[in-house]
């Protein structure tokens, strides 16, 4: 297996950003939208993503085999939200291993939320998503999204081998398709694709991101 890099690895928080100033777009007329993220938002934050990124998943649809479309769950996430996501999961972790650093308690972190400073989701360059058949229903592939490693016995990694042959064709279908139109995936979490981000700049060799975190303004 290639090596893993970590949200919280040192060389993504030094790719530089080039902020290309693109706008955040509502994705709900174009793609197939799951509301179970409404809980935590009540504001429609979620159903954002840059327009570029917005483009390419339509693409990538347009690839997907007959009868199958991209089912859409989350896209940008505000930084205050992506904080609370990623303390929460490193309080669970620290009350779990007391023991631990805190240098290994954010790593360990990292594999399921990524570090607020750096995060895809807060720049509207990352996407949440998963494949749905021509009524809406949801495809297998191999755990429910934003199962983390250690409610799924690390099933939730994208090249994991402890799920079904069904739940692996799903992923390369989707990855297949997601990857055609050049976004990349966090391999801790088959379901997290971006483009555009530090993450996805890191691992094509992009000199520089073209997307950085955003803060809403008022409505």
């Amino acid at each position: 297996m290639s090596e893993i890099i970590l949200m919280s690895d040192a060389r993504v928080a030094a790719v530089p950003v080039e902020e290309c100033g693109e706008p955040l777009v509502d994705v709900s007329d174009v793609l197939l939208v799951d509301d179970r993220k409404n809980k935590d938002s009540d504001s429609g934050a979620e159903l954002l993503l840059r327009r570029g990124m917005l483009d390419r998943l339509l693409k990538a649809e347009a690839l997907l085999p007959d009868g199958l479309r991209l089912l859409f769950v989350e896209g940008y996430r505000p930084p205050t939200l992506q904080r609370r996501y990623f303390e929460r999961y490193g309080d669970e972790l620290r009350a779990a291993n007391p023991d631990w650093s805190a240098d290994r308690i954010r790593t360990a972190a990292s594999r399921y939320v990524s570090p607020p400073e750096i995060a895809p989701h807060s720049a509207g360059a990352a996407v949440d998503l998963t494949l749905a058949d021509a009524d809406g229903r949801e495809l297998d592939l191999g755990t429910p999204m934003n199962a983390n490693p250690e409610q799924s016995a690390g099933a939730c990694y994208t090249g994991a081998d402890n799920i079904t042959a069904e739940a692996r064709a799903n992923r390369a279908v989707l990855g297949k398709a997601l990857g055609a139109v050049g976004l990349v995936n966090y391999p801790t979490e088959w379901w997290h694709w971006s483009y555009g981000d530090r993450y996805w700049a890191l691992t094509t060799g992009a000199p520089a991101a073209l997307y950085g975190p955003r803060e809403l303004g008022p409505a």
